[in-house]
């Protein structure tokens, strides 16, 4: 693993636990960035991590030493694209989408590296939720677990009792593919 800082560029506490499990020292610098796309397709979510990297790097200025980890994840769903949900409804119309189908959990992960260096990878990782009935989104939705998770659910939580299949990495659908990030950090060894 890299000898080196890592700074974290997200606030997100399950990124954190994520790397946290993976035994890499690392500094949290969240970054506000512009969560917009032209298009909205899969590969946003690499678009997105790139952005906050580069944020949270031209915050640290050029004496910045160390890598600099960003990502961001989204879900893919009948061609749409679902990242967290604005309010309720659309939290409510996320699920019943993707209750009782597949769908693709799609994590970017952008490494800078101090000299300039940039490392991407796109991760995705199949999932099918099982069928639920309206009741029993109205109800998960109210726990307000899914507010501040792309696709309106998380595996790491009540959501977890709805995913019957993943094909991929497990940890992706959390947010970082472990396995894949830590691969990546290794190349700036």
């Amino acid at each position: 693993m890299p000898d080196t800082t890592v700074i974290l560029a997200s606030g997100s506490p399950r990124r954190r636990e994520l790397l946290g499990y993976m035994g890499i020292p690392f500094e949290v610098l969240a970054t506000d960035v512009d969560e917009t796309v032209a298009v909205a397709t899969p590969d946003c979510a690499l678009e997105l991590a790139i952005r906050k990297a580069r944020a949270a790097a031209q915050a640290l200025g050029m004496e910045r030493k160390g890598l600099v980890l960003a990502a961001d994840t989204v879900v893919w769903c009948q061609n749409q694209l679902l990242g967290k949900p604005a309010d309720t409804a659309d939290a409510m119309g996320m699920l019943s989408l993707i209750a009782g189908r597949w769908h693709e959990v799609y994590t970017g992960v952008c490494v800078l590296g101090p000299e300039g260096r940039e490392e991407t990878l796109l991760e995705c990782s199949r999932v099918h939720l099982i069928s639920l009935t309206e009741e029993e989104i109205a109800a998960y939705v109210a726990t307000g677990e899914p507010m501040d998770k792309a696709g309106a659910y998380a595996i790491q939580g009540l959501g977890g009792a709805f995913i019957d299949r993943i094909d991929g990495s497990p940890s992706n659908v959390m947010g970082l593919p472990m396995a894949q990030t830590r691969a990546l950090l290794k190349r700036f060894c």
